[in-house]
């Protein structure tokens, strides 16, 4: 890193709070040095009332961009010049890229969570999918399943949660602007959060229970609810098995993934829109999936 860095040298950075956990520096400085770029990447401890003085910093400075991660993803859309479709469509961010001073942001979680999937040889297109939350994650997740084929999307998120109104909207966005039936539901409303999970073909988990310090806690506790034949993701990795992924195992689902591989997309996919480069995956999933210790 440090032979790297000169007076040359473009800064990119990942700004959310907490966020020095984060296995994003590991995962593009390491790219960028493989593929001799002289970029460097730098996680921020910038929370929902420092936002605007981060987005200024990035213009002030020449970044060419940034991440843009909980709980800063809607929140930052306000300051930004131009939004991708995707980013029109689910309301958030979670990538900007500054071109001379006109800041573009872009979503790419869900073409991680696609991609992840893809990269197992799974197709979710025609298919059922359930979805647990409408936040951050969930948001780009569904609207991407939606975009990209998916039959049908039942959406849960609880009726009393600061999320449920932004969980209306993506129903609405994905029954209006796509082929898909999305439909939602109270997650307090578990019979039938199970019968629709009986009857899907991939159950997702975009909340951030399993992660700490929500590790020992799942939304699915009974192995009885899931099937064999489905895949179950859970979008948090940290810890590498969470509680969710222990019970679906126990109910011998043969696809059960934690949220890595999406992690590594969504950053390949940011990697091209700053550098213009393919990022080298392979070799970045070798050293990431090799870091027993990575945080989200």
């Amino acid at each position: 890193m440090v032979e790297r860095i000169d007076g040359h040298t473009i800064l990119i950075g990942l700004m959310a709070y907490p966020i020095r956990h984060s296995m994003s520096p590991t995962m593009h400085n390491n790219a960028f040095a493989k593929l001799g770029l002289n970029y460097a990447y730098l996680v921020f401890d910038i929370d929902g009332d420092q936002i605007k003085a981060g987005i200024d910093a990035l213009r002030t400075l020449g970044m060419r961009g940034s991440n843009i991660s909980m709980p800063n993803k809607q929140k930052v859309v306000p300051y930004l010049d131009k939004l991708d479709k995707t980013s029109q469509l689910t309301g958030s961010v979670n990538t900007i890229v500054n071109d001379d001073g006109t800041l573009t942001g872009y979503t790419t979680d869900g073409i991680g969570f696609m991609k992840a999937l893809a990269d197992e040889n799974l197709d979710i297109t025609g298919k059922k999918m359930v979805l647990s939350g409408a936040g951050g994650a969930g948001t780009p997740i569904a609207i991407q399943a939606a975009l990209d084929g998916v039959q049908e999307i039942s959406i849960f998120n609880r009726s009393n949660d600061s999320q449920w109104n932004n969980a209306k909207r993506n129903v609405s966005i994905i029954n209006t602007e796509t082929d898909c039936k999305a439909q939602l539901f109270d997650l307090n409303d578990q019979e039938s959060f199970k019968n629709e999970i009986k009857s899907c073909d991939i159950y997702c988990d975009s909340t951030a229970v399993g992660m700490n310090p929500l590790q020992d806690e799942t939304l699915v506790s009974d192995p009885s609810w899931f099937h064999e034949d489905m895949i179950v993701f859970d979008t948090v990795y940290s810890p590498r098995e969470t509680k969710l992924m222990q019970v679906a195992k126990q109910a011998n689902v043969k696809h059960v993934l934690n949220g890595l591989g999406m992690m590594i997309e969504q950053g390949a996919a940011a990697f091209k829109l700053w550098t213009g480069k393919e990022m080298p995956v392979d070799y970045i999933k070798k050293i990431v999936f090799d870091n027993k210790d990575s945080g989200h």
